[in-house]
């Protein structure tokens, strides 16, 4: 969707995955408005794939620049007559009658929440700001471990929300706190899905901390390794 106005509509689009890369939607040209594309004379070339071609999408008075490419000599020849679009330069996009975010889903991504009743607890500016034996751990392809701790097990007092937020196409919309200890403000470290998409639900109302940016996270009185990741 793009300017209130459905741009691509499709029940044979093919996913590209690739190693590395977020996956991407290609539409067959046939279901694709193009009567909405302006040509411009920007190209790149993609190894395994050839030289794209790239368009811009204006619908009224709004122009999404560079939004569109095509390969029109591919050198796989699966991808001719195909187009794909930049997400974010997009106002929206469905999977049946679902609202998708971020990226699309890749079917070879796992998500899977278990209860537990580990001991898990989580240190903050030397204070202890979490504590339970209730804990639901959430595994995700490619990320450590995380660790979702009922509110009443949280030191509230100590949180202030923010402004913050972020989707995940996979879980829902976050919602961010800020850790308030010894006069220092521990910013956007606490994350929360209020109502995470229905394939997610377990995780609904539960706090999470970045484990790579608290002082320690105890689980079963063990420190934890402090992992890598991209927030860190």
């Amino acid at each position: 969707m793009f300017g209130g106005t459905t741009i691509a509509d499709s029940r044979a689009v093919m996913l590209m995955l690739e190693k590395k890369r977020l996956a991407v939607y290609y539409f067959p040209v046939k279901d694709v408005r193009l009567d909405l594309f302006q040509p411009t004379s920007y190209k790149s070339s993609h190894p395994g794939k050839g030289e794209a071609t790239f368009y811009s999408v204006k619908v009224g008075d709004r122009v999404a620049e560079k939004a569109a490419w095509r390969y029109l000599q591919p050198e796989r020849p699966d991808l001719k007559d195909y187009v794909a679009f930049y997400w974010d330069k997009m106002d929206g996009w469905f999977e049946e009658d679902d609202e998708v975010f971020v990226h699309p889903r890749d079917p070879y991504h796992r998500v899977d929440v278990l209860n537990s009743s580990r001991h898990v607890k989580v240190i903050v500016g030397g204070e202890v700001v979490a504590e339970t034996t209730r804990p639901r751990l959430l595994f995700e392809t490619g990320l450590p471990t995380r660790y979702y701790i009922p509110k009443l097990d949280v030191r509230l007092d100590l949180l202030t929300p923010t402004n913050t937020s972020t989707r995940c196409p996979y879980k829902g919309k976050a919602s961010y706190w800020t850790v308030n200890v010894g006069g220092k403000e521990f910013t956007d470290i606490v994350w929360g899905y209020p109502a995470p998409i229905p394939e997610c639900p377990k995780i609904e109302n539960l706090l999470c901390f970045y484990d790579e940016k608290v002082d320690a996270v105890y689980v079963d009185g063990e420190l934890q390794p402090r992992p890598v990741t991209p927030w860190s």
